[in-house]
């Protein structure tokens, strides 16, 4: 798209938005600061280079199209070249798996810093900060349950993994002077109905209290619920109910994915109550499709209401947006061009709302007003904004990202 027609667009878009006391440069400024957390996993089907076994624990990825990354200097080239096509400045989301092990073995229980180390300095080379995941699943010694297993000694064997992921975490938030965030998430449930649901609940308390002990400066805890797993579809032991509960009396960040819950469920309406009893909070953005099935975000009504909750809320900074889809049915840089894009602009569109005017007409009683101006700002010209920022941060403008995207497949993915 040419330039001049780009800028002649945001040029009327700028004044539209200027009549209903929106400015259209500030909220470029507010987008530009928010840094989504890209997830490593989607460039290789969460397969990771401990092992080359397949998924297990409750998780699953679909597809198989050509030119998956398999190794991390392949995983890496991808990620870069994906990030060209997203505007602003991003982190990387590590799972424990995606180590530099050197094709030596290392046990879970074994891991330490130094097996990521060189993530560390690649991360530092290309401008990226590292955020953190322990890997409880695809493992021998996962089964059903791992932290809240009644075996102690599996028990501990996680708990020990857990520990030392949070001390990599710790390492990578001094290394990069911001704090790396680290995710908690065990699968651990039953196919079936179980009579034990507070037994093994209070495994997972003790578990993690244990696991917290440690106070780190340099990095931030997250607890992550589920409505089940796959193959542990009766009962979680993880549910929301219990890291709501975790999270408000431990004061540690609870973290959201919008797969996890319920498809009748609003996560966006869970942002304004979490907010007032717990720190932060950790969104973790997907798709899910009459499951949990981690499809591609894209821009559709759940991530608009989620990304409006978040400006709604003040709380732009103490929000993290993570990305968590794995989508191994088409072209996977594609995908995460897609759905980081397409985050992207549910958080544009939320900054332009002309909230002040709509809580006046809320705290007036002008409720017709409120609703028409909610359904007029949805035709306003926000995607002329969009391309302005595009442009402004050097990457492509509108649909020309897929046919650079297109070019790397047949010169590079394609000959894996």
């Amino acid at each position: 798209m040419k330039e001049e027609l780009i800028l002649k667009a945001y040029e009327v878009a700028k004044e539209r938005y200027a009549a209903i006391g929106i400015d259209a440069d500030l909220a470029m400024d507010a987008l530009q600061r928010v840094s989504l957390s890209l997830h490593c996993w989607q460039a290789d089907d969460v397969s990771g280079f401990e092992s080359t076994g397949a998924l297990t624990g409750g998780i699953q990825s679909t597809g198989n199209y050509p030119g998956k990354a398999r190794n991390i200097d392949e995983l890496r080239a991808d990620l870069l070249q994906a990030a060209a096509y997203i505007p602003g400045t991003h982190r990387l989301n590590l799972h424990e798996i995606y180590g530099d092990f050197g094709g030596v073995f290392v046990d879970r229980d074994q891991v330490e810093p130094k097996h990521f180390e060189s993530w560390m300095q690649w991360a530092a080379q290309n401008g990226m900060k590292l955020d953190f995941n322990s890997t409880s699943f695809s493992h021998p010694k996962s089964g059903d349950l791992t932290l809240a297993n009644p075996d102690k000694g599996i028990r501990d064997f996680w708990i020990e993994h857990t520990k030392r992921c949070r001390a990599i975490a710790e390492e990578m938030g001094k290394r990069q002077a911001d704090p790396c965030i680290m995710n908690l998430w065990v699968h651990d449930g039953s196919k079936d109905i179980t009579v034990n649901r507070m037994y093994y609940r209070d495994l997972l308390k003790q578990s993690l209290d244990e696991i917290f002990a440690v106070d780190y400066p340099h990095m931030r805890d997250c607890v992550e619920s589920k409505v089940f797993g796959i193959g542990l579809e009766s009962y979680t032991v993880g549910s929301n109910d219990f890291y709501i509960a975790y999270g408000a009396t431990r004061q540690k960040i609870v973290t959201l994915d919008t797969g996890h819950f319920h498809p009748t469920e609003s996560v966006a309406d869970k942002l304004s109550s979490l907010l007032l009893f717990i720190p932060e909070v950790m969104l973790h953005v997907s798709r899910p499709v009459r499951w949990d099935s981690d499809h591609v975000t894209i821009m559709n009504d759940d991530t608009l209401d989620l990304c409006k909750e978040i400006v709604r809320c003040n709380a732009l900074d103490r929000v993290h947006i993570g990305l968590d889809y794995f989508d191994g049915s088409i072209n996977r840089i594609g995908a995460y061009v897609i759905g980081s894009r397409a985050t992207q602009k549910c958080m544009l569109q939320a900054l332009l709302e002309p909230l002040d005017t709509l809580r006046r007409y809320e705290a007036d009683g002008q409720y017709f007003q409120r609703l028409a101006l909610l359904e007029e700002a949805k035709s306003l010209p926000w995607n002329a904004v969009w391309d302005m920022f595009c442009l402004k941060n050097n990457v492509p403008v509108g649909e020309a990202f897929i046919g650079e995207i297109e070019k790397y497949e047949r010169e590079v993915t394609s000959k894996r």
